[in-house]
């Protein structure tokens, strides 16, 4: 019988999912955020093994969440989909009223599923269409 466990880790521990997943062109720094230390990170272990994590910073009642990764061959099998419900939660006990995320916009409906909606407008990155999606907490 396979376990999961969700806690948070350190950003470091982040790092090497966050490159492997979603840069793994660009140099190691590149997935390291200057405010990694102001946030919280949390990491979905399968079997002791970290296969999705996230990172949550607070801005008063405002979070956002960034630098969500899975790794490739557990994507679609429900682990995102847990850690961010976690991590919804999270925000929500920390007096978060609102959630947001730059996603890409072929992740859109994914959020979708999580009452989130686009705000805000799209934009490139890196070549890549992005858009601002958010939530409120606490309704």
């Amino acid at each position: 019988m396979s376990s999961i466990q969700i806690r948070e880790i350190t950003a470091a521990e982040t790092w090497p999912l966050r490159h492997g997943v979603m840069w793994p062109d660009k140099p190691f720094a590149y997935v390291q955020l200057p405010d990694d230390d102001q946030g919280y990170h949390y990491g979905l272990f399968h079997d002791d093994q970290l296969v999705s994590v996230l990172s949550l910073f607070l801005n008063g009642t405002d979070s956002r969440f960034r630098k969500f990764a899975t790794l490739t061959t557990h994507q679609r099998l429900g682990y995102g989909s847990r850690l961010l419900s976690h991590v919804l939660g999270v925000a929500e006990g920390l007096g978060a009223t609102r959630i947001w995320c730059s996603a890409r916009v072929e992740a859109a409906p994914f959020y979708e599923k999580f009452g989130m909606r686009e705000f805000g407008g799209r934009f490139t990155h890196e070549g890549m269409p992005y858009v601002k999606m958010e939530r409120r907490l606490g309704q």
